[in-house]
C-alpha cells in the first residue's frame, strides 16, 4: 500500500530507546536511508550486519565514552524498513546523552568531509517515529503499530497477551479476511452494474445474499472480540456513590486489598475522590471513591464538602459503571424511626438524580453493605434482582466476589481471554460503521427491485471503514494523533 511520505521522513533519526533513569543497559537507535557512513564513523570500522560487535565508542578526540555492543540492520531487513543501527551501552543517563551527542556530531562531520547533507540532517526522533516509519514502509500495518504501544502500556497480564496477539497480526488477519470477502462481493455487484444487458443474474448465481449474510456473521464475531479488547485496553471506570458513612471507602479498600482511603465513623470523612487501579480476571478497573452524597444546601454541609459533592457527581457522570452503596444498618432503626426514614428518602433522591444524569447505557449496581451488622429482618427484606444488586460486607469480604463478577458482566466482559486481541475504541467504531453499511446493503439486496448503484456504494463505504483499521485509508492527521502518543525511541 502507498502512504504519504513527508520531507521529515527523509531525515535520519536517533533516540534513546530505553526508559529514562539509571539502568544496567541503555540503548540508542538510529534509523535512516543509507546510514552506513555513520556506523563506520562511530565504530571506527565496518561491522557485520545483524551480528553484535563489542567495541569502544569514542568522542571526537578519541577518548572512550563507553564500551558496548553495536548492531547494524541494513534495509529492508529491519524494524523500520530502513537502515537501523543500535548501540547498547551502560544505562547511565549521562553516558547515553554523551553517546547521543557524539552520534549527531559524527553525522555533521561526515557532511563536512563528504558533502552528504542528508546525514547532517540527522535529528532526535519524535515520539513514535520509529514505529511510524515501520508503518509507512509497510513493515507493519496500523493496528500492529498501535499494538506496540498497547503492549508497552498494558496494565494486566491478560492485556499484555492480547496486545501481543494483535502485534503478531491476529487482529489484522481477521480484518484482512473480511476485506477479501467484501471486495469479492463488491466485484459481483460492480459486474452486474457493468453488464446490465446480460441474461445471467450474477448476484443470484453467485449467492450474493448468502455471501453478505456470512460476512455479517463473521463481522459480528470480530466485533465482539474487538469490543472485549477495547475493554482490556481502556479499562473500566467504576465510581462508588452513596450517602455519607455507607461504607464507600471501606469498599474501595476491600476491592484494592489495601488501606487506600481513610475510614472513620464520622460522616463526610472523604472530601475528594480517591482512585485506584485494580484488576478482576485480568480486566483493569479504575475504581473511584467519592464524597458522600447529600443535600448540599443542608446547614451541616460546609464549603469543602460542597465542593467534594460537586466533584462526586462529575465523576459519576463520566463512569462506565456506578456502585450505588446502601447502608443496611440504617434501613430500619426501631429506636430512631425518623433517622431510618430520612436515610431511605436520601437514597431515593440519589436514585432520581442518577436516573436523570446518567445515560441509559450506564449500569448502576445497588450494593447493600454491612450485611455483617444488619438485622435479620432487614436482610430478609432486601430484594436482589439479577445483576442489578448484591449484598456484601466490605468489612468481612462477604459478597465481594459476586460483586466483582457482576461488575464484569454489566460492562459487557465475557470470559474468553485466549480469543481476545487488543483493540482500540476507533477500531470498534470502525467495525460498527461497517456493520451499519452492511445492514443497509442487505436491505437493498432483499428489496424486490434492488438499487444496485446504492448497494455498490454501501459496500464501498463498508470497505473504506474496514480499511481504516489497518491504515489503508487513514487520514494523515489521525496518524499524527496515534503516533504522537508513543514513547520516544519506539
Amino acid at each position: 500500500m502507498k502512504h504519504t511520505m513527508l520531507a521529515r521522513h527523509q531525515d535520519p533519526i536517533i533516540a534513546i530507546a530505553t526508559a529514562p533513569g539509571r539502568g544496567a543497559v541503555g540503548m540508542l537507535r538510529i534509523s535512516g536511508k543509507t546510514i552506513a557512513p555513520i556506523v563506520q564513523k562511530l565504530c571506527g570500522k565496518s561491522v557485520q550486519p545483524r551480528q553484535a560487535t563489542y567495541l569502544p565508542f569514542a568522542d571526537e578526540h578519541g577518548q572512550v565514552i563507553d564500551q558496548g555492543l553495536a548492531l547494524f540492520f541494513p534495509a529492508p531487513h529491519s524494524f523500520t524498513g530502513e537502515d537501523v543501527f543500535e548501540i547498547q551501552a551502560h544505562g547511565g543517563p549521562v553516558v547515553l546523552q554523551l553517546l547521543l551527542a557524539r552520534c549527531l556530531q559524527a553525522a555533521a562531520e561526515i557532511d563536512a568531509t563528504t558533502g552528504l547533507q542528508r546525514l547532517a540532517g540527522m535529528r532526535v526522533a519524535q515520539p513514535g517515529e520509529f514505529s511510524e516509519r515501520a508503518f509507512l514502509n509497510d513493515k507493519i500495518d496500523l493496528a500492529q503499530a498501535e499494538a506496540i504501544a498497547d503492549l508497552i502500556d498494558a496494565s494486566t497480564e491478560t492485556a499484555a497477551r492480547s496486545a501481543a496477539r494483535s502485534l503478531t497480526g491476529e487482529f489484522s488477519n481477521e480484518v484482512g479476511a473480511l476485506l477479501s470477502k467484501l471486495v469479492h462481493l463488491r466485484m459481483l455487484v460492480e459486474a452486474t452494474l457493468d453488464f446490465p444487458e446480460e441474461d445471467i443474474d450474477f448476484l443470484k448465481q453467485a449467492d450474493a445474499s448468502g455471501q453478505l449474510q456470512r460476512l455479517q456473521t463473521t463481522l459480528a464475531n470480530v466485533m465482539q472480540r474487538a469490543t472485549q479488547g477495547a475493554i482490556l485496553r481502556e479499562g473500566i471506570k467504576v465510581v462508588i456513590a452513596g450517602q455519607p458513612n455507607a461504607g464507600k471507602s471501606s469498599l474501595l479498600n476491600a476491592l484494592a486489598g489495601a488501606e487506600l482511603a481513610i475510614v472513620t465513623p464520622i460522616a463526610g470523612t472523604t472530601r475528594d475522590k480517591v482512585s485506584q487501579l485494580i484488576q478482576i480476571d485480568g480486566v483493569p478497573l479504575h475504581v473511584v471513591d467519592t464524597a458522600g452524597l447529600r443535600d448540599s444546601r443542608s446547614v451541616n454541609v460546609d464549603e469543602v464538602e460542597k465542593i467534594g459533592i460537586a466533584r462526586a457527581w462529575g465523576e459519576i457522570e463520566s463512569a462506565d459503571a456506578v456502585l450505588f452503596l446502601h447502608d443496611l444498618t440504617r434501613q430500619n432503626t426501631p429506636a430512631e424511626p425518623d433517622v431510618a426514614t430520612a436515610y431511605r428518602r436520601g437514597d431515593e433522591e440519589i436514585q432520581k438524580v442518577l436516573a436523570a444524569k446518567l445515560p441509559p447505557t450506564t449500569p448502576v449496581i445497588d450494593v447493600w453493605n454491612k450485611s455483617d451488622s444488619a438485622p435479620a429482618d432487614v436482610l430478609a427484606g432486601v430484594i436482589v434482582q439479577g445483576t442489578s444488586s448484591v449484598v456484601i460486607s466490605a468489612k468481612t469480604g462477604d459478597g465481594l466476589q459476586a460483586l466483582r463478577q457482576q461488575l464484569l458482566q454489566v460492562v459487557g466482559w465475557q470470559s474468553a481471554p485466549e480469543g481476545v486481541y487488543m483493540a482500540r475504541e476507533r477500531h470498534v467504531q470502525a467495525l460498527k460503521e461497517v456493520a451499519s453499511q452492511l445492514t443497509r446493503a442487505n436491505e437493498q439486496l432483499s428489496a424486490k427491485q434492488p438499487a444496485l448503484d446504492l448497494l455498490a456504494e454501501d459496500l464501498r463505504q463498508a470497505q473504506r471503514a474496514l480499511s481504516q483499521i489497518t491504515g489503508e485509508f487513514t487520514p494523515d492527521d489521525l496518524l499524527g494523533e496515534i503516533f504522537s502518543k508513543f514513547c520516544i525511541g519506539k
